[in-house]
């Protein structure tokens, strides 16, 4: 791949990790407020305050028990969670051979995913959710695959073309 768009694509990432990060972390904070809020205090953190452990729990509230939310409320929770990823899949595998395979792409959007909800467990930006982290993770996968599928393709064309020609 080219310098140039190589550079152009760690930008863009570096771009998209950035409002990311506003987006899951800083959403309801100002710069101050942050500052303010990173003094961490072992001994009084409620660590199991509104936090989410059990996997499927809020995915299945969304679905099918929270009929006192909007429709659009619920499905924006869970999509939203998945939409937010699919660049990181879809930028990885452009950027690093190491993440030309479904599974190194999924691992790292579940450790990009996990180091946010960590981040939103101990300084309180948020709460722990481990439905985040599986939406998240599908989010990542779901970008992956048109990546993939223009590599094989990409991939079938040039061996064609070589057979054609040799």
């Amino acid at each position: 791949m080219r310098t140039a768009v190589k550079v152009g694509l760690s930008i863009a990432l570096c771009l998209y990790l950035f409002v990311l990060s506003k987006l899951l972390l800083f959403k309801y904070f100002t710069i101050q407020q942050i500052m303010n809020h990173l003094t961490f205090n072992f001994e009084s953190y409620p660590w199991l305050g509104n936090h989410n452990f059990i996997p499927f729990k809020t995915i299945a509230y969304y679905l099918f028990l929270a009929n006192d939310i909007n429709f659009i409320i619920r499905l924006e929770n869970l999509l939203g969670n998945i939409i937010a990823f699919i660049p990181f899949g879809f930028f990885l595998p452009l950027l690093s051979k190491k993440f030309h395979s479904f599974k190194m792409v999924a691992l790292a959007t579940f450790c990009l995913s996990l180091t946010f909800e960590l981040i939103q467990l101990i300084f309180r930006f948020g709460s722990f959710d481990v439905d985040d982290l599986i939406l998240n993770t599908v989010g990542g996968m779901i970008g992956y695959i048109p990546v993939k599928v223009v590599s094989r393709y990409v991939r079938r064309r040039r061996e064609e073309q070589k057979r054609t020609l040799g």
